[in-house]
């Protein structure tokens, strides 16, 4: 007799393949005019490396991009939470900054002596100074440093002028 066979259907595909995506991307980039631009500006890209390149070649525009990286640079040491944190604090800052009304303006008058007094015991608004003037301090320090080019500060090594 013969032997049983082994067989195990193949499970259905739930996704489409690499060709049917790619022909699905190039049907939309079709409809909304994308592919049209790229044969534009493939067909017009002598005009168009020039000017890009003249434009480069300004020192307004080369500083921008120097500008740009060191700002990305900069937020890249940043963890994540931490800049949520920063950004959260920032939020709650502004929103607590209302502009006064005039009823209001009416309603609290100036602290005058006493007031000023009581304020330099406020032991909270001590505490929520404390920060804005570690910041302060931290941003002082920095500025009081001897200025080095991004490449020395960011590789350690040596700039040439």
């Amino acid at each position: 007799m013969a032997e049983r066979m082994q067989y195990q259907v193949p499970p259905t595909r739930t996704e489409p393949t690499a060709k049917e995506a790619l022909d699905t991307l190039l049907e939309s980039l079709h409809e909304h005019g994308f592919l049209r631009l790229a044969n534009d500006l493939v067909r017009a890209n002598s005009d168009i490396g020039k000017i890009l390149a003249e434009g480069l070649n300004k020192p307004g525009s080369q500083n921008a991009i120097q500008n740009f990286s060191l700002l990305f640079m900069m937020l890249s040491t940043i963890p994540p939470e931490r800049m949520n944190h920063l950004l959260l604090a920032l939020k709650a800052g502004v929103m607590a900054v209302k502009p006064a009304s005039d009823e209001a303006k009416q309603d609290s008058a100036a602290p005058g002596i006493r007031g000023v007094v009581k304020l330099l015991n406020d032991e909270d608004l001590w505490q929520g100074l404390r920060p804005i003037f570690a910041g302060v301090e931290a941003f002082t320090r920095e500025m009081h440093k001897e200025e080095v080019k991004p490449i020395t500060r960011y590789s350690g090594k040596a700039s040439y002028e």
